[in-house]
């Protein structure tokens, strides 16, 4: 007993040594750290001005005096050190060239300072005197400015800017990015947590890539958009897959069209309006279960008509998800620059990749399942049983927002948008309905066997 109490002393003096000894943390930083950044390529350089909270820089152990002030007097090397760690963190590239500074000045700033508002003022104060050695300002206050010029080959090259912090400071990095570009308007970007290269004036194949990928990673991530596909498979476990990837393919179309829609300010756009799509998209799963249930969930039962059924059913509610999509969307179109319409229809083939992979995973594992451990009637109408119960909860907590919205008053603005918004349908029914043409000609698509 005295060993094991002696023991435990031992680990719990050795903890305390740990944490006393350890680097400031990121939970010595506040959730979200705000980096200003302004980006200028001209002839033969780029220069980068970046302004960086303090509080980043717990781990330099910068000189104090008195109560936390930081003893300005002595921080001139300090400075140095901090503005060769910020050119390590957050780098740039020129055609995936990594580039190196070739210049580097900084300054410190009250919390006060607006300096940053614009480039012009931003250099000035970094070419200006810095903080006199008798101002206070406190350790983990104000904001440390740093001046970065990189010798480049051409100001029309290709530019990109990534992080490379550590995860615990990454995640909490907001990154405000402000690239005035020699051809054109200046380029804003708000961007949160990313590691991924930020080109700061897409060429339409990057702008491509980076969609198609986050269309990919967006399904993948996405559990009620991954437990409606669910709902589509069950009918089909057994089956030909023909049929659902055509039924799949329609639910694409129809969200693709809402997702540009949407993309293109064609939908409303009140506080009250997501909360209803995202109540309409856990319906979509309650409504899709239920029907899998009452049809005996056997893959006879989509034969025919009800086969075309679900075609016009499934699409109705790919508009819907269109619309949750865009919503999600909203931070990233800021990386299309000027090829949004590519950036929205590579994001889609993303999407319908993501779903071809979760559509065979499914089917095989209800397959495995079902030949293992369940009879496969039953596995399928306890399943979707389980998918209506999880789609209701979630309609339910999510309907229960709606009655805090402030609800649009019928004005001129609102009829505006609903007949937008009745146009995007229209056309996305259109589309549906001529794939359920082109479906009809190819009979066999209708076979399950």
């Amino acid at each position: 007993m005295r060993r094991a109490l002696y023991a435990i002393a031992v680990v719990a003096l050795l903890a305390h040594l740990l944490v006393a000894a350890r680097p400031a943390g990121a939970h010595d930083m506040p959730e979200e750290v705000v980096i200003q950044t302004f980006v200028k390529p001209s002839e033969e350089k780029l220069d980068v001005l970046l302004r960086i909270p303090l509080v980043l820089f717990l781990n330099l152990d910068l000189p104090k005096r008195g109560p936390g002030y930081l003893d300005l007097a002595g921080i001139e090397p300090h400075l140095e050190r901090a503005a060769v760690a910020v050119s390590k963190e957050i780098v740039f590239f020129e055609e995936d060239r990594l580039l190196v500074p070739a210049v580097r000045a900084s300054r410190l700033a009250i919390p006060a300072d607006t300096s940053f508002e614009r480039y012009e003022t931003a250099l000035a104060h970094l070419q200006g005197e810095p903080l006199p050695a008798t101002a206070d300002l406190f350790w983990n206050q104000g904001f440390f400015d740093v001046h970065l010029q990189y010798p480049i080959v051409s100001p029309q090259s290709d530019f990109a800017l990534q992080l490379r912090m550590a995860p615990e400071v990454q995640k909490r990095a907001h990154l405000i990015i402000r690239f005035l570009s020699p051809a054109g308007p200046i380029r804003a970007y708000d961007v949160a947590g990313s590691s991924e290269p930020i080109h700061l004036d897409p060429r339409w194949h990057q702008a491509a890539w980076t969609f198609t990928k986050t269309g990919f990673v967006h399904v993948l991530d996405g559990i009620d958009h991954l437990l409606f596909l669910l709902c589509l498979v069950i009918p089909f476990r057994h089956g030909r897959l023909r049929p659902l990837v055509a039924i799949v393919t329609s639910f694409t179309i129809a969200h693709s069209i809402t997702l540009i829609g949407a993309a293109y300010n064609l939908t409303p756009s009140g506080q009250w309006f997501l909360p209803l799509v995202e109540t309409l998209i856990a319906a979509s799963i309650v409504y899709m279960a239920l029907e899998n249930i009452v049809a005996g969930t056997a893959p006879a039962a989509e034969a025919g008509g009800t086969l075309q059924r679900r075609w016009l059913i499934t699409g109705a509610f790919g508009l819907v998800h269109g619309v949750g999509f865009s919503a999600g969307l909203q931070q990233s179109f800021q990386l299309a620059g000027d090829h949004l319409l590519l950036s929205l229809l590579s994001f889609n083939v993303g999407v319908e990749l993501a779903q071809m992979v979760a559509l065979v995973a499914a089917v095989v594992t209800l397959r495995v399942v079902a030949r293992h451990v369940a009879q496969e009637r039953v596995l399928a109408l306890l399943l979707s049983a389980l998918l209506a119960h999880t789609g209701w909860h979630w309609m339910l907590e999510r309907g229960q927002q709606l009655q805090f919205v402030a609800w649009p008053a019928l004005d001129a603005a609102l009829v505006t948008t609903l007949a937008r918004l009745l146009l995007v349908l229209l056309l996305a029914a259109g589309a549906v309905r001529l794939l359920m043409k082109g479906r009809e000609r190819l009979p066999t698509i209708g076979k399950l066997r």
